[in-house]
């Protein structure tokens, strides 16, 4: 018998409920949506989350999609899903958590006495310390991205290549092989024997179905190749990005950008130009290194220093 909050399931059983996290400030509970399906042969067990950021929705149109289709008798092991961690931050549309202005994703493995973030990381982790794969769902917020996959445990790692095969296995298309910042779930999950990975699911307002339709593909290429399911899995290679660069504009104005997504740019190639709202050029920036356009933001106006972009750096395939 597995329990996750109120759910709770035997083997060859499934049942949804709610994790208590708090409460709200009039004292009702607040309680994250969860699952469990528990598999009528013995096996692994995976643990998925979506939306620790908040506005990041492509994730729970991911668990939306996946759980329907998990059936007890034909699963080897167990999957544990926490549908939304981020619950206050989910109800405003909001990337951070606004019970304390905290961005949840770096508060992990979090605190079980401390704020309203480290509690909720707290109570989630607990779920996943003793998986032995660990999704955690994410996107681009509401910025233009690839799809990719973030392995975040660091080149160094013990776990590193385990995080890599699993990030391939999952194959968005796109690595992104970066230590990440410390409070990650990808940095916990490792940190504590578990290849983890960060998924980031292109970046939208709303749910982008193309993006969501590469996250359930990837959710189950995982579990045939891990054998919770008995199909075959398939694996293709890759393209890898080891670092960032990461470019601000020198000027306020209206963007316009010269690549699309997913283009290689070499060193000295023009990224995008600024001009005023009469069209007159302000700025023109150039690549700093070849790479990959990687992500840009969605909107047009930006203020002296604000992003703009980023092109994947370091590129080799895997």
């Amino acid at each position: 018998m597995t329990t996750l909050g109120t759910a709770s399931a035997a083997p060859g059983e499934v049942d949804t409920g709610r994790l208590t996290v708090g409460e709200t400030r009039d004292g009702s509970p607040v309680g994250l949506p969860v699952a469990i399906i528990n598999g009528e042969r013995d096996g692994r067990t995976l643990y998925m989350q979506a939306a620790s950021d908040g506005n990041e929705l492509n994730g729970v149109g991911v668990i939306r999609e996946v759980f329907p289709q998990l059936d007890p008798a034909t699963l080897a092991g167990e999957i544990r899903i926490v549908g939304i961690v981020n619950y206050h931050g989910f109800q405003i549309d909001s990337h951070r958590n606004p019970i304390d202005d905290t961005k949840l994703n770096r508060t992990y493995p979090g605190d079980h006495d401390g704020t309203s973030s480290e509690r909720i990381a707290a109570a989630t982790f607990d779920a996943a310390r003793d998986a032995d794969l660990i999704l955690d769902l994410h996107q681009g917020s509401d910025s233009r991205m690839i799809n990719e996959t973030r392995v975040r445990c660091g080149r160094r790692h013990r776990l590193h290549q385990k995080c890599l095969e699993l990030a391939k296995v999952f194959g968005a298309g796109h690595i992104l092989d970066q230590k990440g910042p410390d409070g990650q779930l990808a940095r916990a999950g490792p940190d504590e024997g578990i290849p983890t990975i960060d998924p980031e699911l292109g970046g939208t307002v709303g749910f982008d179905h193309e993006s969501i339709q590469i996250g359930v593909d990837g959710v189950f290429n995982v579990l045939r190749y891990y054998d919770f399911l008995e199909e075959s899995a398939t694996t293709e290679t890759q393209t890898r990005a080891k670092s960032f660069d990461q470019y601000g504009s020198p000027a306020g104005g209206l963007v316009t950008f010269e690549h699309d997504l997913g283009d290689r740019v070499d060193r000295g190639d023009v990224l995008f130009t600024v001009t005023d709202p009469f069209g007159q050029l302000k700025a023109e920036v150039t690549a700093d290194s070849n790479g990959l356009f990687w992500r840009s933001r969605r909107l047009p106006q930006v203020a002296t220093g604000e992003y703009v972009c980023s092109v994947g750096t370091d590129i080799d395939s895997y």
